[in-house]
């Protein structure tokens, strides 16, 4: 859900319903889509081809503001005031699987010619099933990789992206030169996914017991924690939050930093914010990892159908349309959101754009956080336990033994549950 943050200025304060002024005709059936952020405007413009498609059928879509989009959520279930269907960051299924608000797919999904898993990326989908039955479909894909400045590399020597953390590393010492005025990488300390991409390379999960408890004294993790610190120690990352970096594309073109760990949004972003002469000095590459190419998270959003909705066929027909890889193309090109499945990704718009195909790379990497209710909250204290070991106010030992405290308190509502045969809650 976290790549949304990007959006966030751009949403007002309250919900906008994005409809059109006339009514619709007398007997045409409504349906209502909630979506987050400018996901809402743009979808907008592919729905006039579904209706078409569908006489009878309106679709009235209501923009919901990041910083309000979970809690109208929950308000909407507990009001019994849910739309038919929404888009949800995938890491909020789990939490809507435990209120048993969203419907599950897989009947639905075995009887499409259109919605194919196997043509989605595996982490991706795998988000979505929750004790082995489908719940959401994946609408678009959000996965971290490494945006570099080749010339800045090629000034110290290299002339190719960094193959693993060693390399990374030696890199990083030759760019961070003079020390404390210019850096190696970006990693804000207020922002969770660049630490948990590094976590998702090593094999410890990072919950364990069936998600009863944290792992982060785990050996994978302590070792991803310990890489992640001492780039702030010896000085190859400021020690900044992503409010005091201020403008990171304009830092990133005056050489401020050679890397930064980001998103597929930043795309357009660096393509209209640096100059014409710097659009060839910069790059994408797939994550380095300990010992070679290296996993990242897999991100995104996906498309579900409430269990209180009237028009569960219809909300079915427009994730399936949504879900066609020639609308995806097309959603891609309006927003820059990434497609879920592998056939999108033959469209000219991404495969012959080399930005993005380092991202197609990425995708068949990723891997998934825990499937828990409580995972935004836990990762949020592993955050905010790992500033204070990259600040040095704790060791990595202690640093993961408090993001297990922190973790296994959350956590703990889900061990009684559980324990006690009963399906966990959020």
């Amino acid at each position: 859900m976290t790549r949304y943050l990007r959006h966030a200025a751009a949403c007002v304060a309250v919900a906008v319903a994005l409809v059109a002024c006339a009514k619709p005709p007398a007997g045409t059936r409504t349906l209502q889509f909630w979506t987050i952020g400018r996901e809402g405007e743009a979808v907008a413009k592919l729905l006039p081809e579904f209706e078409r498609e569908h006489p009878g059928l309106h679709v009235e879509v209501q923009q919901l503001p990041l910083t309000a989009a979970h809690q109208k959520l929950l308000t909407a279930y507990a009001g019994d005031s849910t739309p038919d269907l929404t888009q949800v960051g995938n890491t909020w299924v789990p939490e809507m699987v435990a209120l048993e608000a969203i419907e599950p797919l897989d009947t639905r999904v075995a009887a499409s010619k259109v919605v194919d898993p196997t043509d989605y990326f595996p982490a991706i989908w795998s988000t979505n099933v929750i004790d082995g039955h489908l719940y959401g479909v994946p609408w678009y894909v959000d996965t971290r990789l490494l945006f570099y400045r080749k010339d800045l590399l090629a000034r110290v020597g290299y002339d190719h992206p960094p193959r693993d953390w060693a390399e990374w590393q030696a890199m990083m010492v030759k760019l961070a030169q003079p020390r404390g005025t210019t850096y190696g990488v970006l990693l804000p300390t207020n922002e969770f996914e660049q630490l948990l991409a590094l976590a998702l390379q090593q094999d410890d999960p990072l919950l364990r017991d069936g998600g009863r408890y944290g792992n982060f004294r785990s050996a994978g993790f302590k070792k991803a924690l310990a890489f992640y610190v001492s780039i702030f120690k010896d000085q190859q990352a400021p020690m900044m939050t992503n409010v005091g970096v201020g403008n990171p594309w304009a830092a990133f073109g005056q050489g401020f930093y050679a890397f930064y760990l980001s998103g597929p949004w930043n795309i357009g972003e660096f393509r209209h914010r640096l100059p014409p002469a710097q659009q060839g000095d910069w790059g994408t590459v797939a994550l380095p990892g300990p010992n070679g190419p290296g996993a990242s998270n897999a991100g995104g959003s996906s498309l579900v159908i409430f269990r209180r909705s009237q028009h569960k066929d219809d909300a079915w027909a427009l994730i399936e349309f949504l879900s066609r890889p020639a609308i995806q193309e097309r959603f891609y090109q309006i927003l820059g959101d990434m497609p879920p499945r592998r056939s999108s990704w033959e469209a000219p718009a991404l495969k012959d754009d080399d930005k993005a195909t380092a991202f197609r790379d990425q995708l068949d990497r990723a891997k998934p956080t825990p499937p828990v209710a409580e995972w935004e909250r836990i990762v949020t204290e592993m955050q905010l336990v790992a500033a204070q070991a990259a600040h040095g106010d704790l060791t990595v030992d202690e640093a993961a033994a408090e993001m297990d405290r922190r973790a296994d308190r959350l956590l703990e509502k889900r061990r009684w549950m559980l324990d006690h045969g009963h399906k966990a809650s959020p």
